[in-house]
């Protein structure tokens, strides 16, 4: 069991397969990023050795990330190598859905259990202009053939940026009251690459809240409030599904927290919001042993921080976010 020193036990790892990505989201990246060279990043050898190393350790919630993780190659292969692996127990995916219609059938066969899909607005205009390349349709075939591979409960992420989509929280929201979806609206968080933009418009979860209680009914809270991993539950009178708040900048959620983060570097980083990260990589191809990254990785564990530094006004600025994995 990895824990840290204020008690927490940590159990659950986001794997990010690539910072490549297919997208250009404005929170995110800039439109002319540069990705790093694949041999810099984890091979699949040394993604499926981490994931052992780590369930070894008790990980047995693991998520994969990017960037976008269903432009990684060998994606299928590598999700069946994961589901397979001792001590996994729940596998679970990040990704923009762009790929699903393509891969989800697959994915779910390979040992895939559910996805989160990222939805920030239902306005083609709109959705091409916060992801620049994007097109709506697209998200939404992945999306149905998401639910039809049964990769559920399927959870919808949308990031609401002031300017750009803080309205459409609306027509998000109403999608609980005909899908058995958990519709969840997450604070912009801020890191390099687009960090004004990140810091001036953010829109708490408590403005998105009013607004959807304003036109919609009131919002009826779920489990008394209980955090369902990092969002707080809510319910629309009638609806099928749930509506989460991820408030990360405003309400963080840091007492809780059972996390921990493989870059596609392979860089344990111990809290998303904060630069402090552990190189295993190069350790490993230098040849260290299972037994001191091991020992490295419970090391960084025990050092995981409390929480982010947002409110000293203490950003992490050595990476931008498609660099970390959500």
């Amino acid at each position: 069991m990895a824990l840290d020193k204020f008690g927490r036990s940590i159990s659950y790892l986001r794997i990010s397969l690539t910072d490549h990505c297919n997208l250009r989201c404005v929170y995110c990246m800039p439109e002319d990023m540069t990705f790093r060279p694949n041999a810099d990043l984890m091979q699949d050898d040394e993604v499926l050795f981490f994931t052992n190393l780590f369930a070894s350790l008790g990980f047995h919630k693991m998520r994969l990330t990017g960037g976008e993780p269903t432009v990684r190659a060998n994606i299928v292969e590598l999700v069946q190598g994961i589901s397979s692996t001792p001590g996994v127990r729940s596998l679970s995916m990040t990704t923009n859905g762009v790929m699903l219609k393509k891969l989800a059938a697959s994915l779910a066969a390979a040992g895939l259990k559910r996805v989160n899909i990222s939805l920030d607005t239902l306005d083609p205009e709109k959705f091409r202009r916060l992801t620049r390349w994007g097109n709506l349709e697209d998200v939404w075939m992945g999306l149905q053939a998401a639910e039809d591979a049964g990769l559920a409960p399927i959870k919808i992420n949308a990031v609401v940026v002031r300017g750009y989509n803080e309205r459409d929280v609306l027509e998000i929201a109403k999608l609980t009251l005909e899908h058995p979806w958990q519709v969840r609206f997450i604070e912009m968080m801020p890191f390099a690459g687009a960090t004004e933009l990140q810091v001036n418009q953010v829109v708490d979860w408590e403005e998105m809240h009013r607004r959807i209680e304003r036109a919609l009914g009131t919002l009826e809270i779920v489990d008394n409030g209980k955090l369902d991993g990092e969002a707080r539950l809510f319910h629309l009178p009638g609806a099928v599904g749930d509506i989460g708040f991820i408030s990360s900048v405003t309400k963080p959620f840091c007492a809780t927290c059972n996390r921990a983060r493989l870059t596609a570097d392979g860089r344990l980083r111990l809290c998303l919001l904060r630069e402090k990260e552990v190189d295993l990589l190069t350790p490993l191809r230098k040849g260290a042993s299972a037994e001191d990254l091991r020992a490295m990785i419970l090391d960084g564990i025990w050092h995981k921080p409390w929480g982010h530094g947002l409110e000293q006004g203490i950003i992490p600025l050595n990476r931008v976010m498609s660099e970390i994995g959500g």
